[in-house]
């Protein structure tokens, strides 16, 4: 028999030549009486998805008049500052900080806080985003979707410093208008829409808000934002798994940072005349929706204005995930309260944790906590540090603090149940409480009574009490970095909203780096 000699003896010459009718005979369904009509698929560009066009114009034509919300910007601008700072310390976070090539100083650009670094906006934003977001202690938003509004920082300040020292003329007010819709972005894409629920990371939304606002201050028309926009949508988006066991590791403190690189590049290949997807939410088959929401669109509770802004919450007393701040502010009152019978948190039998749904799904962990990012997200160990101390701090998450044995025991004995009356008042918009109850039983069988904290200090509900609050948590925050003179210096110009607002970018960039 003769073979083929392209095909080195495969296939028989003889079945190379034989006729395509001989073939059909062979595989009737080919025949053309059972073929289907294809079309293919149109090749017409639809109009650019409304919710891409809705961020696009909320972001160049709405005008931010709330001084509530350019109050509370003003606050959060002082408290992230000051957690990135805080994140500093951490020598986990340090290493993972400065340029790509070591050495490399980039002309007029990105300065990053606590340290002497000066990058490009893209690897800036990372920087400033990871040094934010590293210990869970910054701003938070609840909703069907959770997050921290306050990661934008990093692409909105590496951007407008790295424009300023350019010699735009771009004020802290700029930053704070920045942070405004960047907020308001985020927050309402949350309001009704669980990302977690299909196994994304919130920081998807960091990336969408971040894109949109530094967009605008990067110049971009209207048009372009769109299609700028509809990048951060396609772009490759985190699965939540580094968020829980068994694979909760340190990436969750610099996804954020890495969504806001991603934001700056975007946005920069767009000003160079990239082009957009239109359709990138919708699309059937392709689009995000079908691939990864379900196929189910996005709701919304209300038009982009700023509420979420005026309505975010901020972490005053404890670095903690949002949902157990409650619980651990709880976890306080009854320690003072075993400390005033003679009693310890080695007397305790048992403590049930009544909390809301999402605190039951995302940090209810039982058995061993394998790291600082596993522990910061169990609030088995959130309540039991404090039942056992007093107190919870930055460093109570370290391998050190966790070696005491009494944690692991403590942690043992405490168990959740949801409260449908928490999760109800979670999701309500009037309220947006986070409720926790702890319940305390002691081994003699004394039954402690019931403490519960509904709104944390860090809620809208509670800002008289929590500002002075938060300036001492900044104070505390700065003290590491510089002499009191320069703390005094800070905190002089941070608590002048007036004279902040109109303060050149880069110089109020400058007050916080290392010479």
């Amino acid at each position: 028999m003769l073979f083929s000699r392209t095909l080195r003896g495969v296939i028989p010459t003889r079945s190379l030549a034989r006729p395509a009718t001989s073939f059909r005979r062979l595989s009737p369904t080919l025949s053309p009486r059972f073929m289907s009509h294809h079309a293919g698929e149109s090749t017409l560009r639809p109009e650019p998805d409304k919710v891409l066009q809705d961020i696009a114009d909320y972001v160049h034509n709405y005008k931010i008049d709330s001084p509530l919300a350019y109050e509370t910007a003003r606050l959060c601008l002082i408290d992230t500052i000051g957690c990135g700072l805080e994140g500093l310390r951490f020598p986990e976070c340090a290493k993972l900080l400065g340029p790509v090539v070591e050495g490399t100083v980039v002309p007029n650009g990105t300065k990053v806080p606590g340290t002497n670094y000066q990058l490009d906006p893209i690897r800036g934003a990372f920087n400033i985003g990871t040094i934010i977001r590293w210990l869970d202690f910054n701003d938070c938003f609840l909703a069907a979707e959770w997050g921290h509004p306050s990661d934008n920082l990093g692409a909105i300040l590496a951007v407008a410093d790295h424009l300023a020292r350019q010699g735009q003329s771009l004020t802290v007010k700029d930053v704070l208008e920045g942070m405004i819709k960047a907020h308001e972005i985020q927050g309402s894409l949350a309001l009704l829409n669980s990302y977690n629920r299909v196994g994304l990371d919130h920081v998807v939304l960091v990336k969408v808000a971040s894109t949109a606002v530094v967009s605008k201050l990067l110049g971009l028309t209207r048009d372009q934002t769109v299609d700028a926009v509809s990048q951060a949508w396609v772009d490759g988006q985190s699965l939540r798994t580094y968020r829980h066991a068994p694979n909760t590791g340190p990436r969750k403190s610099w996804a954020a940072g890495d969504a806001c690189s991603r934001a700056v590049n975007l946005a920069l290949l767009v000003k160079k005349g990239e082009k957009g997807l239109p359709s990138v939410l919708t699309a059937k088959t392709w689009g995000f929706y079908d691939v990864l929401f379900k196929g189910k669109p996005f709701e919304f509770q209300r038009p982009y204005g700023s509420y979420i802004m005026e309505n975010v919450l901020f972490k005053i007393s404890y670095p903690a995930e949002f949902h157990a701040q409650t619980a651990v502010e709880a976890a306080h009152i009854v320690h003072k309260k075993l400390k005033g019978l003679g009693k310890t948190a080695e007397d305790i039998k048992s403590v049930r944790i009544r909390t809301q749904e999402a605190a039951v799904r995302i940090i209810d962990k039982q058995g061993p906590l394998d790291n600082f990012a596993d522990r910061d997200h169990a609030i088995n160990y959130m309540v039991a540090y404090p039942l056992i101390f007093g107190e919870l701090t930055s460093e109570s998450y370290t391998d050190a603090s966790a070696a005491d044995p009494r944690i692991d025991a403590l942690r043992a004995k405490i168990y959740c149940v949801e409260e449908p009356r928490f999760s109800v008042d979670y999701h309500d918009p009037e309220k947006r409480s986070i409720g926790n109850a702890l319940l305390v039983e002691l081994n003699d069988g004394t039954m402690l009574e019931e403490v519960e904290v509904e709104y944390p200090v860090g809620h809208k509900r509670r800002r008289e009490e929590g500002t002075p609050l938060l300036m001492n948590k900044f104070r505390r925050h700065i003290s590491h970095h510089f002499e009191e003179a320069h703390q005094n210096k800070l905190l002089e110009i941070v608590s002048d909203a007036s004279s902040l607002s109109k303060m050149p970018v880069d110089k109020f960039t400058d007050l916080f780096v290392k010479p």
